[in-house]
């Protein structure tokens, strides 16, 4: 059995993520972490996610489980997934993380800390996402520079960082493909007198509203014609999926911190 711990374990993603791991004949689920005082402290894990008593307790600290994980599912925030991360680091356990909004400060600290370990980090565990990453870095080099770009997100009104991890993540795969910089190429929106369009530039855009879990849309757009690749998430189940097979792989994998691509062509089990 594949011991799980999970982080962040009363919020939205965490209680599909318990949901998702009770449904596993692989795996058990040994910790139940939320924050020091949140009012579901104490409380049956499986109760908080609406399934039921599963006698995991939700506890306020990740030292007093890690003993008895092998991997920690990470869905926080960026403070206290670099605390955390530290954690895992001392008891080299291995770990996913899919927090995003991090700082390039703490971004750099996680990836230091997590190449110590076996990570899976990905700002999106929807495994659709990231063959759409893949797809999007053979449209661009294919299209090439006579093709504008520009990355659209909608999400639900209570998301707290814009854009997205994910849409950033798009938006980067595509420079990169295209051998631009993306502290250059990059655009956030556009207000104004802005004149017209340069050619090298990719933008990406935020829309919040609702309870709508997500949906990124990248347009391709020339004279005479445009192609849009689409990817909708219905619920959270698709990233729940996605993080709770990157937990299954992980603890199997090399050390180093790897990305949901490296899961993709893997026989599922």
């Amino acid at each position: 059995m594949i011991r799980v711990a999970i982080t962040g374990v009363c919020g939205r993603m965490g209680r599909c993520i318990t949901h998702g791991i009770t449904q596993q004949t692989d795996m058990e689920l040994v910790g139940a972490i939320q924050y020091p005082g949140h009012p579901q402290i104490g409380h049956d894990a499986g109760v908080v996610a609406g399934i039921g008593e599963i006698s995991v307790p939700v506890t306020g600290e990740l030292d007093g489980v890690l003993e008895s994980a092998d991997v920690v599912i990470e869905f926080s925030k960026p403070e206290p997934t670099v605390q955390h991360l530290r954690q895992v680091v001392n008891v080299d356990k291995a770990m996913v993380i899919g927090t995003t909004g991090f700082n390039p400060n703490e971004l750099a600290t996680v990836k230091a800390f997590a190449s110590e370990i076996r990570c899976v980090m990905a700002p999106n565990m929807s495994l659709g996402v990231n063959v759409m990453i893949q797809a999007l870095e053979l449209i661009a080099k294919a299209l090439g520079d006579d093709y504008d770009i520009e990355s659209i997100e909608t999400h639900h009104n209570r998301k707290v960082d814009a854009p997205s991890g994910t849409a950033l993540h798009l938006s980067e795969a595509i420079a990169t493909a295209l051998g631009r910089d993306w502290s250059e190429a990059g655009v956030y929106g556009r207000h104004g007198i802005v004149g017209p369009r340069p050619q090298q530039q990719i933008g990406t855009h935020a829309i919040r509203g609702g309870d709508i879990a997500g949906e990124h849309t990248v347009l391709f757009a020339t004279a005479g014609e445009q192609l849009s690749v689409i990817h909708r998430s219905h619920s959270r189940e698709a990233f729940a999926k996605g993080a709770i097979r990157a937990a299954r792989w992980v603890v199997d994998a090399p050390k180093g911190l790897h990305d949901v691509s490296e899961i993709l062509f893997q026989n599922h089990r």
